[in-house]
């Protein structure tokens, strides 16, 4: 076919971006499934990784019905080129592709009134197996009701199963199933309030279709979480799951470094390649470095001006529960991932929703499956924990990661108006005004259990605190300097004047926090901290020991 380079942005029909849009060549998918795949395979990707597109790829290509016209489709394509032994299996068999992604309520009742609509389009489909006596007259009637959104529980349940056993009836062959965005309906009920009822429609309507059924051929399911087998894939087996952290099709959704080469050699413009990388890479599928596909495209669309295109207009409710039962020291951490360094967490990959906010690593593992985390390091398979190291992929989710999950920790306080104060009067050097706001955040967003940790809870805090001056000022922690390491630095930027150094004691009592943070303050100057000043030119730099005591502060400065 011929190639086009016109980007495309949100649109996900296989057969119009091959025909209209430019496209990368991700066929080695289907090539992947024909040598080896299970009986049910999860693939669970970040939003807008290129999830429905993969599924419409492997329905044009795996479909019998109008086979001919759909095999021009893959013509030059990496598959075509694999030899006929796998383009023997195009058009070889009869495919059910559904997607759940557009079912989401405000309770059970409208859920299913959802389920109800997308049956009734599903069935349409195979109107024809209402001619001819593959189907008894009893199954005729269900399936008219069906059409007719006249359904009962029961038969809305497994519909699904159903319509699997009439094709495999009438074509003779297994029937492949395809199902993108599984987990939006459980989304949906957990954000309003109707999880149970929800879990066990969708658990039913799923479990009867994957679990030991003699009519499929193979199921590939899509989604963004995966939700724990306990809660709805029960005693379902025969389910490989392949997520961000570990599993297969590692570079079948999203870019691999060599697509993004040959789409800026095809546009002419190999010199934005650093530029791409430090936007939109970043992650680490089990090993695999992958662009945000979504991002590039739009990129390249947008005559290659960088911005952060990854922008969450469907919404992500359990990422805003999740922010807002985040304790403080989380919330420290969280700033700690803003400043560019990682945090170690426990990977938990399998979410159970009613125990959502049981484990504080759930939080993490969140922000991993959506795409806010990429892993560094991953947990060893032969130990018994699934400890690992994450941090923010590349600077569009830094950018977004500001606007999205930082957002809360002013939030936490009864007056927004309260960071702006303590900003303006650290880099002002107001010394009274800045201690007095510290210690207003400090008893609005700390308890004494968190302020029992360690000095590193107050840093983070701080660092949180902090992330508003981004990207006016440059905010730096844990940097050599002088004689040793500063604990958080500010370097204005352009049109900026005045930084700022801040170190951090703790003291055992109230009485000894004065002395405590002169002792901070002195450590700047024995140390030299200023040296990464002076080597940037920056004159004017603002010296804050600060010592801290449960709930209570004190701050000693120095121009």
């Amino acid at each position: 076919m011929k190639q086009h380079y016109i980007m495309p942005v949100g649109v996900d029909d296989f057969r119009q971006v091959r025909e209209e849009y430019y496209y990368v060549d991700k066929t080695e998918f289907i090539k992947t499934l024909i040598d080896g795949h299970a009986k049910a395979t999860l693939i669970t990707r970040p939003r807008r990784f290129g999830k429905t597109l993969a599924m419409s790829m492997l329905y044009y290509f795996f479909s019998n019905e109008a086979a001919e016209d759909n095999r021009v489709l893959f013509e030059g394509t990496r598959i075509e080129k694999a030899g006929e032994r796998y383009m023997e299996e195009q058009g070889s068999r009869p495919v059910v592709f559904l997607s759940l992604k557009d079912i989401k309520a405000l309770d059970f009742d409208r859920l299913l009134a959802g389920f109800e609509e997308l049956t009734k389009n599903t069935y349409k489909k195979f109107r024809y197996l209402l001619e001819g006596d593959a189907l008894f007259p009893e199954e005729k009637k269900v399936f008219q009701s069906i059409l007719a959104m006249e359904a009962n529980l029961r038969d809305l349940q497994y519909s699904l199963s159903n319509l699997v056993e009439y094709l495999k009836r009438f074509h003779k062959k297994n029937v492949l199933v395809l199902i993108d965005e599984y987990d939006a309906p459980i989304q949906s009920a957990w954000d309003y309030g109707y999880y149970g009822e929800a879990i066990d429609f969708v658990r039913n309507y799923l479990s009867s279709v994957l679990k030991s059924n003699p009519n499929l051929d193979f199921a590939v399911l899509t989604g963004v979480l995966r939700i724990a087998k306990e809660s709805i894939f029960s005693s379902l087996n025969n389910l490989e799951v392949a997520s961000v952290a570990s599993g297969g099709y590692l570079d079948s959704m999203g870019f691999t470094f060599a697509e993004i080469q040959k789409m800026a050699a095809d546009f002419q413009v190999e010199e934005k390649l650093p530029e791409i990388k430090e936007w939109y890479d970043g992650y680490n599928f089990d090993g695999q470095e992958i662009y945000n596909p979504w991002s590039v495209i739009s990129y390249f669309k947008h005559d290659c001006r960088p911005a952060a295109y990854w922008v969450n207009t469907s919404g992500n409710a359990i990422l805003q529960h999740m922010l807002e039962e985040a304790t403080p020291a989380q919330t420290g951490e969280l700033a700690t991932l803003l400043h560019g360094q990682a945090v170690s967490a426990e990977l938990m990959e399998g979410v159970i929703y009613k125990d959502i906010y049981a484990n504080s690593d759930a939080l993490y593992s969140l922000l991993l499956n959506t795409g806010y985390l990429t892993m560094v390091d991953f947990p060893d398979p032969y130990a018994d924990d699934d400890e690992c190291t994450v941090r923010i992929p590349n600077r569009e989710i830094r950018s977004l990661f500001k606007k999205e999950v930082m957002r809360h920790m002013s939030g936490q306080a009864s007056d927004t108006k309260l960071l702006k104060k303590l900003l303006q009067a650290l880099l002002g050097g107001d010394v009274s005004e800045f201690e007095e706001q510290l210690g207003n955040f400090l008893r609005l967003m700390a308890s004494f259990y968190d302020t029992a940790a360690k000095e590193s809870f107050y840093h983070g805090l701080v660092l949180g605190l902090l992330a508003a001056l981004m990207p006016r000022f440059e905010v730096v922690s844990n940097r050599e300097s002088g004689y040793g390491r500063f604990d958080v630095a500010i370097f204005p930027g352009k049109n900026q004047t005045a930084g700022a150094l801040l170190e951090f004691k703790v003291a055992e009592k109230e009485e000894d926090l004065q002395e405590r943070a002169i002792e901070a303050l002195a450590q700047i100057e024995e140390n030299e901290y200023t040296a990464e000043f002076e080597r940037r030119g920056v004159q004017d730099v603002w010296q804050y020991g600060i010592a801290f005591c449960g709930k209570t502060c004190h701050v000693e400065t120095k121009k």
